[in-house]
């Protein structure tokens, strides 16, 4: 009778050689659920995570919640104004960070591990994601915007690709490379409507044409002649060389449509680059080439700042562990095994210095350099040929542009796919961003 005296606790080892310790460890694990992106490196960080982490962290149990990026926003947004505590790491970026963290509604980035090597992270990267001097996500990829074409097409129509294009000089390629016949597009841009789909590009567009969102006095600028030049020269592109159901295509769609060779150039952000390299998924691999994203009147605003970074809501339930996963996940070990899995090419850019110094690196993507500098030489504060009252290349950064610029993103969708004139779309606009910011107090 004495084995039944001992403390229940002292079975668990000896029980540790039956399948019953198996169901007390899930039991005991902490479950960190994790909201994210539906892109390929979301998808590689979920596989690599398996391995990495959860074998490394049997007290740790990693539940995915991976959706489309307008419905990540959605959902990550209501998660966190309503308290509801869904979820315990949010993929967001260098819009929300910074206003969420000025809120309180995020845990601060602080007390990291001391092999994590926060000096080693770009510092752009570091500012885009802090509020007064603290940090509130960690960076999982920085992008820029840039062009991406095919040599062989080129090649093949006597054309070279300046290293740093007008506008004009793309619709001139696009023209002479458009073969509809054959489902060969001209050009491939994002059409489908949200502020971080086609509007993200909409508005480097708009700042290369001289257009900004707001003067000075925060009016809104949507019918000036910049914005009609630019998104007419846009919806016209996209008819005329763009791929049929163009206003549906975000960076996902764009980028099957690119790595399968049916488009001659596309623009849009520097981590698809990797992706486009990657022998394994592209087609174009041995024919990609890249050039910066075009310019028209101005340089200024003409390519993107962007992260997609992992942080924790106040709501978290475990916020240790959750903590513990984003440091894995945006470490230099998690870089080395993404390398490892899918080779260099593919690794996570535009987060850490030691990448870009690194030879391997260096030999597998022939664009590092270039990305790193589009990185760097992007200004959230001064995006505009005329001055702004807002930071932000190609968003606004206030707490009414995830709303006004979406259905601004919808009208503009609506003048691609026909169902408007781009007048009419870009007055709706017009309208709608006046309502939003005199109704928050900017306008005076």
């Amino acid at each position: 009778m004495k084995y039944f005296s001992r403390p229940w606790q002292a079975l668990i080892p000896a029980a540790c050689a039956t399948l019953a310790c198996t169901a007390f460890n899930a039991q005991a694990a902490t479950t960190v659920t994790i909201a994210t992106l539906n892109n390929p490196d979301m998808i590689e960080l979920k596989k690599i995570s398996a391995d990495g982490f959860e074998k490394q962290n049997p007290d740790i149990k990693l539940n995915w919640v991976i959706l489309e990026e307008n419905v990540l926003r959605q959902r990550a947004t209501t998660d966190i104004t309503t308290n509801s505590g869904q979820f315990d790491v949010m993929m967001i970026g260098t819009y929300e960070a910074p206003q969420w963290g000025k809120r309180g509604w995020l845990a601060p980035m602080t007390n990291l591990s001391a092999n994590y090597d926060l000096d080693d992270v770009v510092k752009s990267a570091r500012d885009g994601l802090s509020y007064n001097g603290t940090l509130f996500a960690l960076p999982f990829y920085v992008e820029s915007s840039m062009t991406y074409y095919r040599k062989d097409l080129f090649a093949a129509k006597g054309l070279k690709m300046p290293d740093a294009p007008t506008y004009d000089q793309i619709k001139d390629f696009a023209d002479k490379l458009t073969d509809k016949a054959n489902g060969q597009y001209g050009i491939c841009l994002r059409g489908k409507a949200g502020w971080g789909e086609n509007m993200a590009y909409v508005t480097t567009l708009v700042n290369a044409f001289g257009g900004r969102w707001f003067d000075e006095k925060w009016n809104a600028q949507l019918t000036s002649p910049e914005w009609k030049k630019a998104v007419n020269f846009y919806v016209d592109l996209l008819k005329k060389d763009g791929p049929p159901g163009a206003s549906s295509n975000g960076f996902n769609e764009n980028l099957t449509l690119m790595s399968g060779g049916k488009c001659a150039m596309w623009i849009d952000a520097t981590v698809a680059a990797g992706m486009l390299y990657n022998k394994k998924d592209s087609k174009i691999a041995d024919t990609v080439g890249f050039a910066a994203a075009p310019t028209q009147v101005t340089a200024k605003g003409s390519h993107w700042l962007w992260s997609w970074a992992l942080a924790i809501p106040k709501t978290s339930k475990s916020p240790d562990a959750a903590k513990k996963f984003i440091e894995w996940a945006t470490s230099k070990e998690y870089i080395a095994l993404v390398a490892k899995d899918e080779g260099w090419a593919s690794v996570p850019p535009g987060t850490r210095k030691s990448t870009y110094t690194n030879p391997e690196y260096q030999a597998a993507a022939p664009f590092a350099s270039f990305v790193l500098k589009a990185i760097e030489t992007a200004n959230p504060n001064d995006p505009s040929a005329q001055k702004v009252p807002y930071t932000g290349v190609q968003f606004v950064g206030i707490p009414e542009f995830q709303s006004f610029g979406t259905v601004v993103g919808q009208s503009i969708s609506g003048a691609v796919a026909g169902q408007m004139a781009v007048d009419q779309a870009l007055a709706a606009g017009q309208a709608t961003a006046n309502r939003a910011v005199k109704q928050a107090g900017y306008q005076k």
